[in-house]
């Protein structure tokens, strides 16, 4: 069942857990799975809001980019990085994209051009605690997730603040808060990910309809792979 919670109680549950993350790894330690989307955007604004009220720095970001992205969520990426003066650090596939056949078994891209370079910033970059944006309510095979995960290879914990928030949740808090967000969303689209995988749904459509169906289908074999 949808949490109907009103969206003030969810603010400050959540803001309660990013604060009580603060006792799982240190900031220089920590990263948010920062997209570009408008799910991560508001974990990145609400986790440099948990940092500044408890006094702590350095706001750190991790993306990843495919090769594949669009050129406008790129550019609010970096924008919104700047304004908040977060360290980001981009993880790029380390294949020829002239050569490869991209989308052609969305597994196996995924795993090589998403999940292969996040791995390894992560190790790299010492990240022990990454906080990332998923949602129940966008997919089936969320529903059953945790608020807390810990993931091995690498040895890390994947934080989920916004776990139980509705995606008129995010966009109310958006609002409500002047945050910006990536122009696609004027444009019509509702979740953003590689371009050749990723069109503009429907008006009936559900959030992620506008998604390749198969990869849709294999949310949790990616999530178990080291997919957020």
């Amino acid at each position: 069942m949808p949490d109907v919670r009103p969206l003030s109680e969810k603010l400050a549950a959540t803001r309660a857990f990013l604060d009580g993350l603060l006792e799982l790894a240190r900031p220089e330690e920590t990263a948010v799975a920062f997209t570009g989307g408008k799910d991560s955007s508001l974990v990145l604004w609400l986790w440099r809001e948990c940092l500044k009220r408890n006094g702590r720095a350095p706001l750190r970001a991790v993306s990843v980019d495919t090769g594949l992205k669009f050129p406008e969520t790129l550019r609010f990426r970096d924008r919104l990085a700047a304004q908040l003066q977060a360290e980001l650090t981009v993880a790029r596939p380390d294949v020829d994209l002239a050569a490869y056949p991209v989308a052609r078994d969305p597994v196996a891209c995924c795993r090589e051009l998403k999940i292969a370079p996040l791995k390894r910033v992560l190790a790299s970059a010492g990240v022990r605690l990454l906080l990332s944006g998923v949602r129940r309510d966008e997919h089936e095979s969320r529903r059953d997730r945790q608020a807390i995960e810990p993931r091995e290879d690498p040895r890390h914990v994947l934080a989920n603040p916004i776990l139980d928030w509705r995606e008129m949740d995010v966009w109310a808090f958006t609002a409500e808060a002047g945050l910006p967000y990536c122009p696609l969303y004027g444009q019509g689209y509702r979740s953003l990910g590689c371009r050749p995988c990723t069109h503009r749904p429907g008006q009936a459509d559900f959030e992620r309809a506008g998604r390749n169906p198969d990869k849709e289908r294999n949310l949790a074999l990616l999530h178990g792979l080291g997919y957020f």
